[in-house]
């Protein structure tokens, strides 16, 4: 008697389990259809959002005067060491010494003003990146909140183009005014 009461709660209790396993398996699928997930390719956005090449643009405006005036310094520097390397068969050893010593010093200030040339580049463009992406996290943060979505994800392996919100983030932030 003990043995068949034991051999039924044993079974009873294997349905039950398997009837927990089922029902949880049934609204797993249903919980998962309802999540709304986006994914933003934030490479994409730095790329082609029209804040982003207004950046571009206005950055190459500010820039380009001094990335010319370094280019055009090298150039000189490159034609006084070829006539100095023509040059030098007829000239006394000290002018010959001299004149090394002046493009030895004028090469080490244009590397100087190279160096300083491109950290101020780098600088610049850190700042306009980062005011890029806090509009853009805004704007994502307004979808977000609009259109009641469970999770957004940015730079991921892999995501489906049904996920992919990219477009909309972009359309958006070309539409935000400036200030926003």
């Amino acid at each position: 008697m003990i043995k068949k009461t034991l051999k039924a709660l044993v079974a009873a209790s294997s349905v039950a389990g398997v009837a927990a396993v089922l029902a949880t398996t049934a609204v797993a699928p249903a919980q998962a259809q309802e999540l709304k997930i986006g994914y933003v390719n934030s490479e994409r956005v730095l790329r082609e959002a029209t804040p982003a090449k207004t950046a571009l643009a206005r950055m190459e405006a500010d820039f380009s005067k001094r990335d010319k005036d370094l280019n055009d310094q090298a150039a000189k520097l490159k034609a006084a060491a070829d006539k100095l390397e023509k040059d030098a068969p007829t000239l006394p050893e000290s002018e010959r010494g001299r004149r090394q010593r002046d493009l030895v010093e004028q090469d080490r200030d244009l590397q100087r003003k190279r160096r300083e040339f491109q950290e101020d580049l780098n600088q610049r463009r850190n700042e306009e990146t980062a005011g890029i992406v806090e509009r853009a996290n805004k704007v994502i943060k307004s979808i977000f909140e609009g259109e009641k979505y469970d999770l957004i994800l940015q730079d991921v392996v892999f995501a489906s183009a049904k996920v992919d919100i990219t477009e909309k983030v972009i359309k958006a932030l070309n539409a935000a005014p400036a200030g926003k």
